[in-house]
């Protein structure tokens, strides 16, 4: 069979890869291992992120991407390479169109690096797609009504809050909150209030297991590991899902007052279509619990996460990447 068209999301948490006709192909963490001595890559994805925290003063594991975008040229080139390749498998005569969806509050320098490092990597014909308007299509939002419809797309990076209407954007606003931002922000908290230093992954998983934006009447309880600041040794201690709830108000107020500045600038009439359909919630940290309640409860507009809200992105992609001449207005395309 041969691949002429791959859809990425490339995340700053994971990148997604779609093939038209085949659906959603990988699924891996956006993480590069590099040899320090010859730059060479040595793993990439679920491999990679295994080595996280782990690796000896021979070998750097990293994120390449920062905030949603590339910080680090290089090895997302490497990584891109590597995704393509194993989309299309084995030995491949074509090289690809590829479309990935990228922030809507990117730089032309910051969309030019993507697009060049797609082309490098092995894209015959490079495209990009604003997040906001792939989160939409994904989640099946009829995105070319004239009406409005307001999308929060919140990633490991970046959360991108845009009312849509017409195929194009009318409001919208990229903040540099997501996923990895709660991660941070868990870790600082358990090693002030508990002294006990513990890695991203650590923080993720808490997140994951137990976080909530909302307290609990139930509350979720779990067992840590880490290392005392003190004592500089091993040590075990219980968290509370209001820990978690408590360390992560910050970056949840930014998100809620990202989304009342969207609101601001939206035209009246589409701002009343929002208050008619209310808010759709897409991306990985959509699934943080009662996110929606707590948004809810903020605006005063009803709020929904999407099915399957973490491929909401790069379905969205996909289907545009089928379809280029109906979505040619939200798409910059680039040979």
């Amino acid at each position: 069979m041969f691949i002429k068209k791959i859809g990425i999301d490339l995340g700053t948490a994971n990148t997604l890869v779609y093939i038209p006709g085949r659906g959603i192909v990988i699924d891996e963490p956006s993480v590069v291992a590099i040899s320090v001595f010859d730059k060479k890559v040595l793993a990439v994805g679920n491999e990679a992120k295994e080595m996280l925290g782990r690796t000896p003063d021979t070998i750097v594991a990293c994120k390449p991407l920062k905030d949603g975008v590339i910080a680090d040229y290089r090895t997302t080139e490497a990584m891109l390479r590597y995704f393509i390749n194993k989309a299309l498998g084995g030995i491949h005569f074509f090289r690809p169109e590829v479309m990935v969806a990228v922030p809507a509050g990117i730089t032309s320098t910051e969309r030019r690096a993507v697009i060049d490092a797609t082309l490098i990597g092995g894209a015959k014909a490079a495209y990009i797609i604003k997040e906001p308007i792939a989160a939409a299509i994904g989640a099946n939002i009829p995105i070319g009504n004239a009406s409005g419809h307001m999308i929060v797309d919140m990633g490991g990076g970046t959360s991108e809050i845009a009312v849509i209407s017409l195929g194009g954007i009318v409001a919208n606003t990229s903040v540099r909150l997501g996923g990895n931002k709660f991660d941070s922000a868990i870790a600082e908290y358990i090693r002030k209030k508990y002294n006990l230093a513990i890695g991203e992954r650590t923080a993720e998983d808490v997140k994951i297991k137990i976080g909530s934006a909302l307290f609990l009447e139930d509350k979720m309880k779990m067992k840590i590991r880490g290392r005392d600041t003190i004592s500089g040794l091993p040590r075990t201690i219980d968290i509370t899902s209001d820990d978690v709830t408590v360390a992560i108000q910050d970056e949840l107020t930014g998100i809620i007052n990202a989304v009342k500045s969207v609101l601001f600038n939206t035209p009246p009439e589409l701002s009343a279509d929002v208050i008619d359909k209310g808010i759709v919630l897409s991306g990985g940290s959509a699934l943080l619990r009662n996110i929606d309640k707590l948004l809810s409860r903020a605006i005063d507009v009803p709020v929904y996460v999407a099915d399957d809200s973490l491929l909401c992105v790069v379905r969205g992609t996909g289907i545009a990447l089928e379809n280029l001449e109906s979505y040619k207005r939200s798409i910059l395309a680039t040979k």
